[in-house]
Parts: structure tokens; C-alpha cells; sequence
């Protein structure tokens, strides 16, 4: 059974649904931030208009927050990287998502898994948009640039104020 979270921002709410059968693993990892309120009051700290917007790791003023250890990436499940979903977060490593997640706003079928070696592995998608997507949609279009040593960085914070099961 599918589960829902609202990312309730500066700039309006977002409604997720999130697919616990095809990605039981990175569905459970992100329930618990919310649960553990690892969310609220963290920023969008990386925006890249007709590309994503990216989360769930940042205070404002780029101050990071404590995450638990990585998880195994789902990119194997069959969901792919198309607009509106979203998907876990990683460093080049592919077993390296643990807090941070992204909502694309394209169809990115490059970030979609293609094989299980470190550049076939992409993103894992967990779930999808399902209200919320004109807010996706005015996030994408924030002025950006370098701020804290990071780029694409919005220049008026657009914060996650809570995020809840719904």
C-alpha cells in the first residue's frame, strides 16, 4: 500500500506518494526522517531549472545535518526518472544515499538504472508528485548561484517548514 508525505514549504505543499513495493527499502529510510522530523527546517539547497530541485540535507546558511548510514540503492525497481518523481540523492558512490532526495522536473531517463556497475547504477525513484506540482514548478524557477562553497544554491531560501505522513 502506497504511503504519502506532504512537504509543507515556503513556497506551498508538496503531496508524495511514495512506492513501499518496489522500493520497500528507500521508502522505509525516508519515513523515518520524517518521522524523526529530520526534515522541517531544512532548505531546496541545490535548483537547476529543467532538471530537479534537491533537498533534505541542509539547514539554512548551507549548515548540513547528521544523517544515518547509507542505504542500498532500489534503482533497480523499474521506476524511472521521469518528471515529477522522486528519487534518492547520492554521491558518485551508488550506495551512498541517505537523507537527501531530489524531485525532477524533466523527464531524466539519464539518471535511470542501467546496469549494476558504479556508472550503471543511477537514481532510485521512491515515488511521485501527486499535488503540488506548480509548486515544483515555481521552486524550479528561482534565481540560483554560489553560495557557501556550493552552486545552484538558491538566493532566497525556499525551506521545507514540516514534513508529514498524510
Amino acid at each position: 500500500m502506497a504511503k504519502n508525505v506532504e512537504l509543507h514549504t515556503t513556497a506551498g505543499v508538496i503531496r508524495l506518494e511514495l512506492d513501499d513495493e518496489k522500493a520497500p527499502a528507500t521508502v522505509a529510510n525516508f519515513l523515518e526522517y520524517v518521522r524523526a522530523g529530520h526534515y522541517d527546517g531544512t532548505v531546496f539547497h541545490r535548483v537547476i531549472k529543467g532538471f530537479m530541485i534537491q533537498g533534505g540535507g541542509f539547514e539554512p546558511g548551507l549548515k548540513q545535518k547528521p544523517t544515518r548510514d547509507p542505504i542500498q540503492n532500489e534503482a533497480n525497481n523499474g521506476l524511472t526518472n521521469d518528471r515529477y518523481t522522486i528519487a534518492m540523492a547520492r554521491t558518485s558512490a551508488p550506495h551512498s544515499a541517505s537523507a537527501q532526495f531530489f524531485i525532477n522536473g524533466t523527464d531524466n531517463d539519464f539518471l535511470n538504472f542501467k546496469s549494476e556497475s558504479p556508472s550503471g547504477w543511477g537514481y532510485a525513484v521512491f515515488g511521485k508528485v501527486t499535488e503540488g506540482t506548480d509548486v515544483v514548478d515555481q521552486i524550479e524557477k528561482v534565481k540560483t548561484g554560489n553560495r557557501g562553497g556550493h552552486g545552484d544554491v538558491p538566493l532566497e531560501d525556499v525551506t521545507i517548514t514540516k514534513a508529514v505522513e498524510a
